[in-house]
């Protein structure tokens, strides 16, 4: 039973951001839902292509979502989790 009331002990790099409660949460949803209106208009019958410039010089021109979210530099930790999956 005094497993269970152990306090955790959670190693994080430095600088990490450690927000917690309702601003955290409306930020986590906000970033999923940016990631999903970049690749909502790709969908469908009538989906349309994106074309994705990176800083190296590099064009790409596609419609499939996989793609697009690939190519993205996502660094939102819950975004970057929903591209992942």
């Amino acid at each position: 039973m005094s497993q269970f009331l152990a306090p955790q002990i959670v190693f994080l790099k430095q600088g990490t951001d450690t927000s917690q409660g309702k601003g955290q949460l409306i930020s986590n949803i906000n970033a999923c839902q940016a990631v999903g209106d970049i690749v909502r208009s790709t969908l469908g019958p009538r989906g349309m292509d994106k074309l994705i410039h990176d800083d190296r010089g590099k064009v790409t021109i596609s419609n499939d979502g996989a793609t697009i979210v690939k190519l993205l530099e996502i660094v939102h930790p819950a975004a970057k989790t929903l591209v992942d999956i």
